[in-house]
């Protein structure tokens, strides 16, 4: 679902899922408070370019936004792109071209 709108329960379940409250994301996508509240509840329709900054702020904490039937048997929706760590070099790769 890249690069598309987000639905006023999308917003929600992402925060929920990153434990961010409203003010946190006001704060991380630049987007009033009070923008934030009336999409949520369904109050208002922001701005394509409002909901883009709120779509990026939560992608930018490992959300993913998940189209309609993009699930099975499911509509729009969020999940957690669980990142795997980063191991760094085997002890056998190691050598003087990566001592930085």
């Amino acid at each position: 679902m890249s690069n598309s709108l987000i639905t006023p329960a999308q917003c929600r379940a992402a925060r929920a899922l990153i434990e961010w409250s409203r003010e946190r994301l006001a704060g991380a996508s630049q987007v009033a408070l009070r923008t934030i509240v009336d999409f949520e509840r369904g109050a208002r329709s922001p701005r394509v370019v409002t909901m883009l900054a709120l779509r990026a702020a939560l992608e930018k904490q490992n959300v993913v936004f998940l189209a309609n039937g993009e699930a099975v048997n499911g509509g729009p929706g969020v999940r957690l792109h669980v990142r795997q760590p980063q191991e760094g070099l085997r002890p056998e790769d190691l050598n003087a071209a990566n001592d930085d």
